[in-house]
């Protein structure tokens, strides 16, 4: 089966929402709903604006099975936000997960966004590996710039100069 990573579209929000809420709830036990994300109920408004964008990862079947997003956060840089894969397709033989980071890092690059910043949890320990492989580097809360979008969540902070 193949993976095409392109960008969200109207009609993919059912599936967006349907791969990233039982992510969060029963896989990490993180206490939050749709309700509690409202940028999932409006993704064009939200991330594609300005430099932002939202990709999504869809097999052949049109199953959505991975998603990332930009955040334009102005002055050129970016946050990456909503970066989930289901279980049975992460993995390096896999490749969703690189092929979605790869489409960020090149179209953030392509936009002339100098560096991109994200926030995770301290349980995503599979996460934290995935992104200090991939070029970012651990950042204190206090060197954020100002206009990051803060997750009440997230106690881990990374970024990557572009």
């Amino acid at each position: 089966m193949t993976i095409e990573i392109r960008r969200f579209e109207p009609r993919d929000a059912d599936g967006v929402i349907g791969l990233i809420l039982p992510i969060q709830q029963d896989e990490f036990g993180v206490a939050i709903t749709a309700e509690d994300q409202p940028d999932l109920k409006a993704i064009p408004d939200f991330y594609q604006t300005g430099l932002g964008d939202f990709w999504v990862a869809v097999t052949d079947e049109g199953r959505i099975v991975g998603t990332i997003s930009l955040k334009d956060i102005g002055d050129k840089l970016g946050a990456l936000r909503k970066m989930f894969v289901a279980a049975e397709w992460r993995g390096r033989e896999r490749g969703v997960a690189s092929g979605l980071l790869e489409r960020l890092l090149t179209t953030s690059r392509e936009r002339g966004i100098r560096s991109v910043f994200l926030g995770t949890t301290d349980k995503f320990h599979a996460a934290h590996r995935f992104y200090e492989k991939n070029g970012f580097a651990e950042i204190a809360k206090a060197d954020l710039p100002e206009s990051f979008p803060l997750i009440a969540v997230d106690t881990k902070f990374y970024t990557i100069t572009l």
